[in-house]
């Protein structure tokens, strides 16, 4: 189906920030919407409909090359030239270094950091000859700052951060921009399944001296929906000449390092 508005492909897009970044684009965009969750991804564009806006599931495994080809291919087909990418889908395998298996350590760099690059690639073919488009990736604080039993995380969004610049650095002249933004504790899935217990959400504020971990200055965590709005920022053409940036929305945690 044709659209008189841009399209922005939201990977990630089945729950947490993905889903907000969707939502937060929603109402200047048609959204194809990108996961391997199809049920979560299913109730996101019925819910986007609902609210009168255009969207479309699509789902893939980002780490799956040629499925996300195949999807990119379909989505300009459907919907449109592919105006905006939004990098959302991740995941978190953690244990110490030493005892972290081969396994989790590839699962956690075939989405983080090869499934960024899988999307992003073939967005850029498209957007490169039409000389139009934005690029942003989620990443991490953590990408900045070293974390106890989350060195394959850690790794894996740095590595995914500095992608993500050096593909804005080689698009600049095709007028296309790409930032990452970074964010720190979030009221996610992912965080909630990190604590023990009703209390999991103030320990984080608090900090860990025994982990070498800060808390958090401004004393909350971030909702999807503070995510989301960066990335809204920097997709928008109130950020025209902003490109190759890393913004941290952390609430202060790693200290503006």
């Amino acid at each position: 189906m044709g659209t008189t508005t841009r399209v922005a492909l939201v990977t990630g897009a089945a729950q947490g920030i993905g889903a907000a970044v969707a939502r937060a684009l929603a109402g200047g965009a048609t959204i194809a919407a990108l996961d391997r969750n199809e049920v979560g991804l299913g109730s996101l564009v019925s819910e986007l409909r609902e609210r009168g806006c255009q969207a479309a599931a699509f789902p893939v495994d980002v780490s799956d090359s040629a499925a996300v080809d195949a999807a990119v291919e379909s989505i300009e087909r459907e919907l449109g030239p592919i105006e905006v990418l939004a990098n959302v889908a991740g995941v978190l395998r953690m244990a110490p270094a030493v005892s972290l298996s081969d396994a989790d350590w590839a699962a956690t760099f075939a989405v983080n950091t090869h499934g960024v690059f899988h999307v992003s690639r073939a967005v850029a073919r498209r957007m490169v000859p039409r000389k139009k488009g934005v690029i942003v990736t989620v990443g991490s604080n953590a990408a900045s700052m070293p974390r106890m039993q989350m060195a394959a995380y850690a790794a894996s969004k740095a590595a995914s951060t500095m992608f993500t610049k050096c593909l804005g650095l080689e698009l600049a002249q095709h007028g296309i921009r790409c930032n990452v933004v970074s964010p720190g504790s979030t009221d996610t899935a992912m965080q909630r399944a990190l604590w023990s217990d009703e209390r999991g959400e103030q320990a984080v504020i608090a900090g860990a001296p025994e982990a070498f971990r800060v808390g958090i200055p401004l004393r909350r965590i971030a909702s999807p929906a503070d995510i989301a709005d960066a990335v809204a920022f920097l997709v928008s053409d109130k950020a025209r000449h902003i490109t190759l940036h890393d913004l941290c929305v952390d609430g202060g945690a790693t200290l503006g390092a």
